[in-house]
């Protein structure tokens, strides 16, 4: 299966120029994805052009990365993200596809305005940058848009020169995208055709949505990014493993390189017993251990599991503290002062005096000798148990479980 067959299949083409697959079945062929990050970090709605790259280097051809960066941020961000890219393609091959990473800030530093009007903005006719649809959808008074800047306007030529760069210097030939950023890319090779007499093509895929309609990407808390410390390991699994049945159908051939035997056969065993939620578990563990790691993800699935009454206190130490608190986000906390517990206290006076875990010393009692207490995930064997420090889980937390459902968090301060 060529390069065009396999996004094809993944649903991942909505526009692509007449000769493309005649071009990559002629020779090795560079491609490009232009990424604007405003972080040192990508997030998840950067992965879809990442993918695109992947699947482009897994067919044989070369991967180029351009980054457009302010100056003060751009070598930092730049290695950031070249270490979260490296997950995805390689850099070290000694093959022809060898991915590599560059910044037009190195060729558009010493580039004039004046020099810019000169040499590319004679070859391009405002009647040509009026007609694209994104222009003319900006301009047009009944669309309630609020007009285009010149900058905005002008955007779709720096692009454009981006792309002829690269065709000079590196032979690109495909820039790929999502299908708002058609307009530009095509600009692109309609420069290189007018300025230097050359052939390229244009790629693009689906804006990405939820099921819903809904932003892709986007969650109550902002973006899901691919640094750990931006969104732990353990959110970025949970917001796979929490998609819909339809949106895992459909991330599962974008954001993963299952290949489409397995897909198929994972959909249709989906449809025999969703409840399992079998497609979600896979997508969730295929793209955290491309993103993270396989370590990341067993404990991803491991701090799942305590809420369904399962875990230990072994894993509950094994957490750091943001994976802690993102599992128990939203339980009930108490603050306890850490001196008290220096000399102990019993576990009765802890849950009902010290906290409101019990509303009365007699149901605590009652609910122990049933069983029906445990302090990190171990029961509590009796009322005179008594509540150290050594029990605090990272110097700071009790977890207290009341039944199977109800949890209690207890910070020691």
């Amino acid at each position: 299966m060529n390069f065009v067959e396999e996004l094809t299949w993944r649903g991942m083409i909505h526009d692509m120029m007449p000769g493309l697959e005649e071009q990559l079945k002629r020779e090795v062929t560079s491609a490009y994805v232009g990424i604007d990050p405003t972080a040192d970090s990508l997030h998840i709605g950067h992965l879809v052009g990442v993918m695109m790259l992947k699947h482009f280097q897994l067919a044989g051809h070369k991967p180029i990365e351009r980054n457009l960066l302010d100056e003060s941020t751009l070598r930092h961000n730049q290695e950031c993200l070249k270490v979260q890219i490296a997950k995805f393609l390689d850099f070290d091959t000694k093959e022809a596809k060898v991915a590599e990473m560059v910044n037009n800030y190195d060729w558009m530093k010493d580039f004039s305005f004046l020099d810019f009007i000169r040499d590319i903005g004679k070859h391009i006719t405002v009647n040509y940058m009026m007609a694209k649809d994104s222009v003319k959808k900006r301009l047009d008074p009944d669309s309630g848009e609020a007009g285009m800047s010149f900058t905005e306007f002008t955007y779709q030529l720096v692009q454009g020169t981006d792309f002829l760069h690269l065709y000079e210097t590196k032979n690109c030939k495909l820039q790929m995208g999502g299908s708002d950023q058609w307009g530009n890319i095509t600009t692109g090779t309609e420069l290189i055709r007018r300025k230097a007499g050359g052939e390229a093509f244009a790629l693009t895929c689906p804006l990405i949505k939820k099921a819903d309609g809904a932003k892709f990407g986007k969650t109550e808390s902002g973006n899901v990014w691919l640094d750990p410390v931006r969104t732990s390991p353990y959110k970025f699994y949970q917001f796979w493993l929490n998609t819909s049945d339809a949106d895992a159908e459909k991330y599962i051939k974008i954001f993963t390189v299952l290949s489409k035997e397995t897909i198929n056969q994972l959909i249709e065993e989906h449809q025999l017993a969703p409840h399992l939620r079998q497609l979600q578990k896979v997508l969730a563990k295929e793209v955290t251990c491309m993103v993270h790691s396989e370590a990341d993800h067993n404990l991803a699935v491991e701090a799942s599991e305590i809420l369904f009454g399962k875990g230990t206190e072994e894993t509950l130490r094994k957490l750091d503290e943001a994976t802690f608190l993102s599992v128990f986000e939203g339980v009930p906390q108490f603050e306890i002062a850490k001196s008290e517990l220096e000399t102990g206290i019993n576990i009765i006076d802890l849950l009902t005096e010290k906290t409101t875990v019990f509303p009365s010393k007699g149901e605590a009692r009652r609910t122990i000798a049933g069983g029906g207490v445990a302090v990190n995930k171990v029961k509590v064997e009796g009322p005179d148990e008594i509540v150290t420090p050594s029990k605090l889980i990272g110097g700071k937390y009790l977890l207290v479980q009341k039944g199977k459902k109800n949890y209690f968090l207890l910070i020691a301060g």
